[in-house]
């Protein structure tokens, strides 16, 4: 171990090939550099016009409803909105204002004063009977389908849409066009046939 040890034995066996330092790039720099690069090119500009295109775009034309079909039988039924508070409701103040286990019906706060009439906005058909048989003032269009600004500017009125199917997921309707109307404290709703239903002569 001694002789392992000495330092006569130590041998110097010279350089073996080229050494470099080690640097690492800074992050930061990294990315401003590419950033410059990406200016300076218009890649950025190129790069934020598409997407305020593609956002515009989807704005004016939302993505269809999944599942909703054009009616091909009359089908009806009843939505009890009435919910249990499943933990306490408290103001800010942290007083119980509605107590955990309390049914509430928002309808008898919030009624509901229009029908709400859903529908194809690229089905011609459906967007006639519904402009024709409604006012602005009786009843909310609105769309599973279609480009409600267009529609706007064709009819002369307002549209909505049914952003990711929200509202049809919650009622239960599968096709178009429908009606929702308030009776008593439940909703009544209705998919229509049209041409074949009584419904669709409202």
């Amino acid at each position: 171990m001694a002789a392992f040890a000495s330092p006569a034995m130590a041998r110097d066996y010279g350089q073996q090939g080229a050494v470099f330092p080690v640097v690492e790039a800074d992050l930061l720099t990294v990315i401003r550099n590419k950033l410059t690069d990406m200016q300076a090119s218009g890649a950025i500009d190129r790069a934020n016009r598409t997407l305020a295109a593609r956002t515009a775009a989807r704005v004016r034309r939302p993505a269809p409803v999944d599942g909703i079909v054009a009616a091909i039988e009359p089908r009806g039924w009843i939505v009890d909105p009435t919910i249990t508070l499943r933990q306490d409701l408290r103001d800010a103040k942290g007083r119980v204002v509605v107590a955990a286990g309390t049914r509430v019906n928002p309808l008898d706060t919030v009624p509901l004063r229009q029908r709400l009439v859903f529908l194809d906005g690229d089905d011609p058909a459906q967007v006639s009977w519904a402009t024709s048989r409604t006012t602005a003032l009786n009843a909310k269009l609105i769309l599973v389908k279609g480009s409600p600004f267009a529609l706007m500017k064709a009819e002369r009125r307002r549209f909505f849409f049914d952003q990711s199917g929200t509202l049809t997921r919650q009622l239960g309707i599968r096709a178009v066009p429908a009606v929702v109307e308030q009776q008593g404290r439940t909703l009544s709703i209705r998919e229509l046939v049209l041409g074949r239903t009584k419904g669709d002569r409202e």
